[in-house]
């Protein structure tokens, strides 16, 4: 049995999506392009966009050994047909989203009371201080009492009752060290059922009260925390920008687009009054815009990526305001939402519960989109003749596998935030009914099944879009059930760009 020479094969390069370079090397036959592969014995290489693949077919009727490729750069450029088609969507759909931002924009942040104080407490104003000194004495001296856990009565002793007994306190000594205070020392009181306690030579955040008595003007309101946040967001950083290098230094500037849209529009936008869910769809579609292309480029692919995304935020919408209306839902289930409420009445807390779930849903919904749209394109490379049928049935098996791996991400996610909410139902020994009918449970049953379902649906809904698109991609000069072979050299004579159909792979007989 004789093989063939291998032909050269350049990298092909096309307009629009910028050239594609790379190296791949390979044993054996490999199956023609334009021709249906044989079942045969063997395995043939086909290296991914920036990645590192093994498999692919077997010669017809032979048997073929594949190593392995490395291509780096982008996807396959489409037509200019098929951009065109795809920017037909996406740019009304950014022009609506840019309308929607100028239009939403928000002129600042609402005051709050006369006195220029909004009542949350946040805004009291605050300054460094460190502990220099920590004693232990007795609760009665410094008339401080334990509260005590459930069920606990508190010890009589020579105090009494009331003056905390025989029990020990720790009391600090706290110097500030910032603002018009700084030099000042205060005593700070640390009960014995205290979570927090302190040490000699802690940094700590003191708040300041001007109008209260001398004695009472500071106050511990937390310790000093920044050293340790700011190195842990350094560590993330450098992991980022070492494991994804280019693509890790855009995912961080698109990390921070993503907060300032949050910080300077959502969150602006909904105090002033807008409807929440209306602030989240177009907040968090200029976040997944932005986020998208920044990362992975101006592309056919990415704007597929960017249509899944958008089909599934939209059944994500029409979902909770379904569910969370039917549920009767009303968002105010805790102190923060009540206190925003209660500040703000005119904000609309059901429409938050809602915004939150898009928001929250955001983020994964761009990462399965992305997988599956370069899944369906890396599928179309290794086997240009696959319709979109066979590409969408490949596709899908690893979006099941995808699915199975992340269905639940987002359970778990707020099973944890709702972890303390689980606790008190346990100690409460109520049934599984009577917790899950409750607003604090059903509130976050609905979220993650909203979520959830959304998350589950941008599988087959972003996989069809692009085995669709990638398959009705028709270069000029390419006749139907045939494909353009990349890299293949072109004949004498042939005109620049026209497709090259290969005839080698036939069986032959043998002598």
């Amino acid at each position: 049995m004789t093989t063939p020479p291998q032909q050269p094969q350049p990298p092909s390069s096309g307009w629009g999506d910028g050239p594609r370079s790379g190296h791949a090397h390979q044993h054996g036959r490999r199956p023609e392009y334009g021709h249906p592969p044989a079942h045969g014995g063997g395995h043939g290489g086909h290296g991914g966009h920036g990645g590192h693949g093994h498999g692919g077919h077997g010669g017809h009727g032979g048997h073929g050994h594949g190593g392995h490729g490395h291509a780096h750069g982008p996807a396959t450029p489409v037509s200019r047909h098929l951009r065109k088609v795809v920017a037909s969507v996406l740019i009304p759909f950014a022009a609506a989203v840019v309308t929607g931002l100028v239009l939403l924009w928000p002129g600042g942040t609402p005051g709050g009371q006369e006195d220029g104080r909004s009542g949350v407490g946040f805004d009291r104003p605050t300054y460094d201080a460190r502990v220099t000194a920590v004693r232990t004495v007795d609760c009665a001296d410094v008339n401080a009492r334990p509260s005590g856990g459930i069920g606990q009565q508190p010890e009589s002793g020579a105090g009494g009752a009331g003056a905390g007994g025989d029990q020990a306190c720790r009391l600090a000594t706290v110097e500030v060290t910032s603002g018009p205070g700084t030099g000042r020392t205060f005593p700070h009181v640390i009960t014995p059922d205290a979570t927090r306690t302190l040490s000699a030579g802690q940094d700590v955040v003191v708040a300041y009260a001007e109008n209260a008595p001398r004695d009472l003007q500071y106050a511990v309101i937390d310790v000093d925390r920044d050293l340790p946040m700011a190195l842990l967001a350094a560590i993330f950083a450098v992991v980022v920008v070492l494991v994804g290098r280019l693509r890790g230094m855009l995912a961080l500037v698109g990390l921070g687009v993503s907060f300032a849209v949050l910080t300077l529009f959502i969150l602006p936008a909904i105090l002033q009054g807008s409807n929440p869910l209306l602030v989240a769809v177009v907040g968090g579609s200029a976040i997944m815009l932005a986020t998208l292309y920044l990362c992975h480029g101006l592309s056919a692919r990415t704007s597929v990526a960017a249509l899944g995304t958008l089909v599934s935020l939209l059944l994500i919408g029409v979902l909770g305001s379904l569910f969370i209306g039917w549920a009767e839902l009303t968002g105010n289930t805790d102190d923060q939402t009540g206190l925003v409420h209660g500040l703000y009445p005119d904000i609309k807390i059901q429409g938050l519960l809602l915004a939150g779930v898009l928001i929250g849903s955001l983020g994964v919904l761009d990462d399965v989109t992305v997988t599956q749209t370069s899944a369906v394109w890396e599928l179309r490379d290794a086997d240009p003749s696959a319709g979109w049928r066979q590409l969408y049935g490949a596709a899908m098996r690893i979006g099941r596998d995808h699915i199975a791996s992340v269905v639940n991400t987002l359970v778990l996610a707020y099973a944890g935030a709702a972890l303390p909410l689980l606790l008190l139902f346990s100690i409460a020994e109520s049934s599984v009914a009577t917790v899950a009918g409750s607003e604090l449970v059903a509130e976050e049953i609905v979220r993650t099944l909203i979520g959830s379902i959304g998350l589950v649906a941008s599988v087959p809904v972003t996989t069809l879009l692009a085995a669709l698109v990638v398959s009705a991609d028709r270069r000029p000069g390419t006749a139907p059930g045939t494909a353009e072979v990349p890299g293949a050299p072109v004949p004498a004579g042939a005109a620049p760009g026209a497709t090259v159909t290969s005839r080698r792979g036939r069986r032959r007989k043998k002598r």
